[in-house]
Parts: structure tokens; C-alpha cells; sequence
């Protein structure tokens, strides 16, 4: 029954590889053109994101100061005190044990805080400058009719890559 079934449907089949094949050709006739954009190199290469660094480094430098000048000041109360262990008396050695523990833990604190603001900074800047960077890639993409345009890939032939073109759009406009 399969065979007859064939024979007899066989015409219907050749109508339907035939248009599918038309569809497929056609399809395949239109040049798809591609384009992929590098955003680490956006990251790194735009005015915009270095003049985003440039103001966290701004933003954030008293305070990394001040946290290093607190780790110094750790480590010299650390260092006096293996120094001075051996003429002090077991109640002042555990006393100042306290007091470098008690400051060590306020200093990780203080710097955890700092580490945890820098990075939500860090990522407000970057999203300001991921937005930008997306709506040129959107004008050129536009502009040079680009029919997709990638940023994460595994590979892409470099003639693909429209990463410079954006950059001098990026930098050329404020």
C-alpha cells in the first residue's frame, strides 16, 4: 500500500521538491550581508569609554588611596608587633592582637565596599557606553544595509568586521 500510495502522490511530490527548491534558491540568490562588531575593542578604543575610566579613576582614586594608606599602617602594626611579642607581657600582646584583628576586619570591610561600588559604577558607565555604541552600530548597519550584525561569535572572517567603522562614528560625534 506504501508503494501505490507513492506511485500514485508522486506527482504532488515533484510539484512540492520543485517549488521548495525554487524557494530555497531564490532565498540563497539574495546576498546576505553580515557584519560583526568587536565590543571589547568599543570597550577599550572609543573616546567615550575612556573618558568613562577616566572618570571612575577620578571618581574612585581618594578612596583607593586611602584604603592603601590603611594597609600600610595594618602592616606596620603587624610588623611592630612580632617586633615588640617578645618584651611584651601575654595581656598587652593579646590586647594589640585584638585591636590589629578588629582593624584588619574593618579594612576588608572597607575595602569589599569599595571593590562592590567601583564594579556597579564600573557597569553604569559601560551600559551608557554599550547604548551609544548600539545606536551607531544601528546607523551603519542602516546606512550600508546590513542584514544582521553580530557581536559574540566564535569566529568571523575579518572582511566582516565593521568594528573600525562604528569606532570612527563613535569618535567623531560627542
Amino acid at each position: 500500500m506504501n508503494t501505490s500510495f507513492l506511485q500514485s502522490h508522486r506527482k504532488w511530490f515533484l510539484v512540492l521538491a520543485f517549488g521548495l527548491s525554487t524557494i530555497a534558491t531564490s532565498a540563497f540568490a539574495q546576498e546576505l550581508k553580515i557584519g560583526f562588531i568587536n565590543t571589547d575593542r568599543i570597550f577599550r578604543d572609543a573616546n567615550s569609554a575612556k573618558a568613562a575610566q577616566a572618570k571612575l579613576e577620578q571618581e574612585f582614586v581618594k578612596r583607593e588611596k586611602e584604603l592603601t594608606d590603611q594597609g600600610n599602617q595594618l602592616k606596620a602594626i603587624a610588623d611592630k608587633l612580632d617586633k615588640d611579642a617578645p618584651t611584651l607581657s601575654e595581656a598587652q600582646r593579646n590586647t594589640r592582637q585584638k585591636q590589629l584583628v578588629e582593624q584588619d576586619r574593618d579594612f576588608q570591610r572597607k575595602r569589599r565596599e569599595f571593590q562592590e561600588d567601583l564594579n556597579v559604577r564600573k557597569n553604569e558607565e559601560l551600559q551608557q557606553v554599550l547604548e551609544r555604541a548600539n545606536k551607531v552600530v544601528k546607523q551603519v548597519a542602516e546606512a550600508e544595509k546590513y542584514d544582521v550584525v553580530l557581536q559574540e561569535v566564535v569566529y568571523i572572517n575579518p572582511k566582516h568586521d565593521i568594528t573600525e567603522k562604528v569606532l570612527k562614528v563613535l569618535n567623531s560625534t560627542k
